[in-house]
Parts: C-alpha cells; sequence; structure tokens
C-alpha cells in the first residue's frame, strides 16, 4: 500500500510536449491534466504515439520542448510512486522463475548489491495478494495461463506501493473474459490508484474509463461522457463510441450519415454531446 498521507490532486501535468524519434515528430504540443483517481484510457491508431507519450509519462523519453510534472516533480524524481505494466514481458519459460520471484524482480533497484529483505518478500507476498494470485506464488511463472501471468505482471508493478499505474495495453493477450475480470481487477485499484492504460479495445474503454485521451501526434483529453451518447449504445448493442482522430478528435456517429447525408453534414459544425 502507498505510504503517502494523501494522494496529490493533480497527479500528471503535460504542457506543451513536443517529442521525436530523429527528424520525425511523434508528439506535439501535448497538454493533458490528471487528476487523483482518474481512470484514464489512451486510444489512437497505431504509430500515433500511445506508448511514446507512456514512457514519457514514466520519464524514460524526454520531450524536444514542453514540461512533464508527476506529483508536481520531475518524472525521474519520483519514480518510485509509479507503476508501469509494459505491453510485453520477455522471459525465457526454461527458465527455472516462480511468479513469486517476478513480482520481487519489481524491487530490485533497492537491492542491486545485496539480496532481497524480509520486508521485499512481504511486499511481493501482498501484491500478489491484490491481484488475487497469492496461492500461485510457487507456482512456475512459464506454467501460469495468459490472465495469471499478467495479474502477476502487474502486482510487480504494484509491488513498490505506488501511487500511480501506467499500462501499456495490460488486456492485449487474453480473451474477452480474462479482459472483463482484469477490468474487475483494474476498477479496485483505481479505488486507490489513478491509472492511465493504453488500449484498442473501445467497447471495452467506454464501459470502464472515466476519462479518454485520444493520441495521433497529439493528444486530447475527453471526459468519458464526450465520447458516448446513446446513439451508440442503439448502434452497436453496448457502450461503444467510434473516435474519429482527428485535430479535433470528434466524436464520430456513422449512422447518421446512413440515415441521412445532409444531417450529418450539418453535424460536423456543432459541438458534441
Amino acid at each position: 500500500m502507498p505510504d503517502h498521507e494523501t494522494v496529490d490532486k493533480q497527479v500528471l501535468e503535460l504542457s506543451d510536449v513536443c517529442f521525436a524519434y530523429g527528424a520525425q515528430e511523434v508528439l506535439h504540443n501535448v497538454t493533458l491534466r490528471i487528476g487523483a483517481r482518474d481512470l484514464v484510457a489512451v486510444v489512437g491508431p497505431n504509430g500515433g504515439g500511445k506508448s511514446t507519450l507512456l514512457r514519457i509519462m514514466l520519464g524514460l523519453l524526454s520531450p524536444r520542448c514542453g514540461q512533464v510534472r508527476v506529483f508536481g516533480q520531475p518524472p525521474e524524481a519520483v519514480r518510485r510512486r509509479v507503476g508501469y505494466v509494459p505491453q510485453q514481458l520477455a522471459f525465457d519459460p526454461r527458465f527455472p522463475v516462480s511468479a513469486l520471484d517476478v513480482v520481487l524482480m519489481g524491487r530490485m533497484e533497492r537491492h542491486a548489491l545485496g539480496p532481497y529483505r524480509r520486508d521485499d518478500r512481504a511486499a511481493a507476498q501482498d501484491a500478489l495478494e491484490q491481484v488475487e494470485m497469492a496461492p500461485a506464488a510457487r507456482r512456475a511463472f512459464a506454467d501460469l495461463s495468459g490472465g495469471e501471468r499478467q495479474r502477476v505482471i502487474i502486482a510487480q508493478a504494484l509491488v513498490t506501493g505506488p501511487d500511480l499505474l501506467l499500462m501499456d495495453e495490460p488486456t492485449a493477450s487474453v480473451d474477452a473474459l480474462v479482459e472483463h475480470k482484469l477490468y474487475e481487477l483494474f476498477h479496485r485499484l483505481n479505488q486507490r490508484l489513478t491509472m492511465v492504460l493504453v488500449s484498442h479495445n473501445l467497447n471495452v474503454v467506454t464501459r470502464h474509463a472515466s476519462h479518454v485521451v485520444c493520441v495521433n501526434r497529439t493528444a486530447t483529453l475527453h471526459t468519458i461522457g464526450q465520447v458516448t451518447t446513446s446513439v451508440f449504445r442503439e448502434a452497436y448493442g453496448g457502450d461503444l463510441a467510434l473516435l474519429h482522430h482527428g485535430p479535433d478528435c470528434e466524436v464520430v456517429d456513422p449512422s447518421d450519415r446512413l440515415r441521412s447525408p445532409h444531417r450529418a453534414e450539418a453535424k460536423k459544425g456543432a459541438p458534441q454531446p
């Protein structure tokens, strides 16, 4: 559990952030403010800059211009308050490592020159309990199912007691049932953590997130009420919003065009619900 007495009201602030790989600009003038206990989904096309945005928030990449603040400080100054779940965890299935061992790796930087201590093992066991994987602590990581492995990886991110959890497509490699269970877990964690996750599943995003960041070279933050309407629920049989990643990151209702092209054209300049 985080040992901070209060959770900062303003967790993440990006101001006019630009980033480029060489001559290719990936993010341009990104300004975002994410508050405490928000559950923010980052969506956008492949190559639009979603993973880059997360790495900037982590302090793993430095913007060409602009400012990034996490809990009011540079990201590298508060790295222990931030947990990160990568898109994939590379491992050798032949290597005999248990679920508990994988979680303990989240504490490695604290003990680069020495063994894990009793408090490290207690923290790892607690993290496994948070993701409902404590009974599997001694099981080989390679023998776990995809969903179980993902929970262990999330436990690894939780073992330092973060206040902010960043996740890069945490449900990309699991089926729909496991994805649903993972989002139930995210909701429990969100009671005390601010969460930012990359997702391609817009149906899940609109069902679970409190905010959406649309990323495509630039980024725009919306409350979930701005990207889901009763029209979408009727058209798709669920809370599915179709997001058009243009300069305005507008919400597009394709059924309007089918019913009345003239009406759809008239709505282009109208404010979105």
